[in-house]
């Protein structure tokens, strides 16, 4: 467990940092972060519960003697390769365990990591390893193609390939393979083509000797920004993601090989990586892998394994307390969910609670920042938590708001304004990108562009993105005011609420409506409950009904998707 850091350093008081009055008990408001490389957790680990379960997928347990094992054989084959302190290794992967033995060891080699959606198509893909500067790519034989296709463009050497069924138990691999139900494509040996395991089972187990100054060297090359631009690389270092772990497993107040944590969340998203991958290994959990989403598998895997930990996005919240078989599982193993990524709805939070009794809050990151940055107390009594805030800033994480002009002058409470925030999670800056490094690294602040509040007691809220606001008349209106309102309906499963072009007002708050199973709704009944409930600026003008909305991987709605459309509609009128 963290350990609390020396004494010497100035206490802060409450009047400082108000929300140091609703510390949750047993969490240190200050830890001792070693200066170690990310892959210390997974060494540490190995060393003292050598067979406890690392990961558990499709019912094949690896232990954490094994995963280390597999790691360190990995880094030698990647050395052996000519790959060397600093060089680029792209994982692009869903859910397998050949993720972490990968990530763990490319780091363990020396290299940084970047982690490519396995969504990805050509450009996308071509551009992140270009970008990057990739020297390695690591991706399943079904993505192969799309890879070898933009390979020429780019500056990778070799090509990592492995299965879905590679590390799968046999019977489930063969007859998985027999009924077709787990894809697979056969990739031809060729220059520069290794396959995964192969190189894993001739390289030998002890990992190659690289001096790592965790403060300064790059773990991962983080891209971010893809939902509303180009994207950009967040240059994270080994300690802003060891201390984001460090900082996750005091919040949970968790016990070392302990815990089970249902890893469901894409690890190639910074979300993911830190609260499924980097945390529970810091802890010696067990956990229990997912490649994709889907309600019946979670509920399945909570009953099986007795999950006690659940960090998912809203979304996935969304889709399991409406799914018909929700009353025929046991999930009542889960003790803490935290839900990150976007905002979380009152109601879907009350339900899901309601369903596991577990506890679940919402937190607030970016990729920027490792990625989490506040929460609220894991509380089970929730006296100390508050619906609809983001909570507290995390262990040695400082925040305020400030002026959205000028973002120099620090607001009081209850003005709203940017939030800001320093620790040691945030990153150190954009790869290559120097002026944009420049507009949100202020001062040791990140401005993290999202647009909040802080109250009395220290609570923070996020109101909206800055550029998802809503200019009507003149008025500002935020998307997720509205889309809580929404979330109230009992016909509304998703929404997201955008500002369409409007001559007269400028923009008006349209709706984006998918309705749940069975349910039905008019705009004219939408339009009408929102009115109720709102200030007469704010009313939703216009609403749009769809059988799904653009989302990211993480359960993101991509608003931009649906704003970008609705300006281009106005372009052609």
């Amino acid at each position: 467990m963290p350990k609390r850091k020396r004494k010497g350093k100035k206490k802060v008081s409450a009047s400082e940092k108000p929300w140091l009055k609703f510390w949750p008990e047993g969490v240190p408001q200050s830890i001792d972060y070693p200066e170690k490389p990310l892959f210390h957790f997974l060494e540490n680990s190995a060393e003292k519960y050598p067979h406890n379960t690392a990961i558990v997928f499709f019912g094949k347990e690896i232990t954490y003697q094994e995963l280390n094992d597999a790691a360190s054989r990995f880094a030698n084959a990647l050395y052996n390769m000519g790959i060397r302190k600093g060089d680029v290794v792209a994982l692009y992967l869903p859910n397998v365990p050949q993720f972490v033995i990968a990530y763990y060891g490319a780091l363990k080699a020396g290299a940084t990591i970047t982690a490519v959606s396995p969504l990805y198509r050509e450009r996308e893909l071509q551009f992140q390893l270009s970008n990057s500067e990739a020297k390695v790519i690591v991706t399943l034989d079904v993505l192969f193609s799309r890879f070898k296709s933009v390979w020429e463009k780019t500056g990778v050497e070799h090509a990592i390939v492995t299965s879905m069924k590679d590390y799968m138990p046999g019977f489930k691999a063969f007859l998985g393979s027999l009924l077709g139900k787990i894809p697979s494509a056969k990739v031809e040996r060729e220059p520069n083509v290794h396959f995964f395991k192969e190189l894993v089972e001739k390289s030998p187990a002890e990992p190659p000797k690289v001096d790592i100054n965790p403060k300064e060297d790059l773990a991962a090359l983080q891209y971010t920004g893809g939902t509303t631009g180009t994207p950009k690389g967040a240059m994270l270092t080994h300690m802003n993601l060891v201390s984001n772990a460090m900082m996750c497993a005091a919040w949970l107040g968790a016990k070392p090989a302990q815990e089970v944590f249902l890893a469901v969340l894409p690890l190639f998203h910074i979300y993911g990586m830190t609260v499924a991958m980097n945390a529970p290994i810091y802890m010696a959990g067990k956990t229990v892998m997912l490649p994709r989403f889907d309600p019946v598998e979670v509920f399945k895997a909570i009953q099986k394994y007795r999950v006690t930990v659940f960090c998912g996005a809203p979304t996935m919240y969304a889709l399991l307390i409406d799914h018909p078989d929700v009353t025929k599982y046991d999930c009542t193993s889960v003790k803490f969910c935290i839900s990150g990524a976007a905002p979380l709805p009152p109601e879907v939070q009350k339900k899901f609670m309601e369903i596991t009794g577990g506890v679940l809050v919402e937190g607030y990151g970016l990729t920027e920042a490792s990625p989490v940055t506040h929460c609220n107390p894991l509380d089970p009594t929730m006296k100390t938590v508050k619906i609809g805030s983001i909570g507290l800033p995390w262990p040695d994480t400082e925040a305020k708001i400030v002026d959205v002009e000028t973002g120099k002058k620090e607001l009081p409470p209850g003005e709203v304004g940017e939030l800001i925030v320093k620790g040691p999670q945030v990153m150190k800056g954009y790869w290559k990108m120097p002026e944009e490094t420049a507009a949100v690294l202020r001062d040791g602040w990140l401005y993290t562009g999202d647009i909040g509040k802080m109250d009395e007691d220290g609570y923070f809220y996020i109101t909206d993105r800055k550029k998802d606001l809503i200019k009507y008349k003149g008025y500002s209106v935020y998307p997720r005011e509205l889309e809580d309102v929404l979330y109230e309906h009992p016909a509304v499963k998703l929404c997201a609420v955008v500002g369409k072009p409007d001559p007269v007002a400028g923009e008006i708050p349209k709706a984006f409506i998918v309705l749940k199973e069975g349910a039905k709704a008019t705009e004219e009944e939408i339009i009408k409950f929102v009115k109720e409930r709102v200030a007469p600026y704010k009313a939703i003008r216009e609403v749009e009904f769809r059988k799904e909305l653009p989302m990211t991987m993480v359960g993101k709605v991509l608003r931009r998707v649906l704003r970008e459309e609705e300006y281009k509609k106005a372009q052609k009128a």
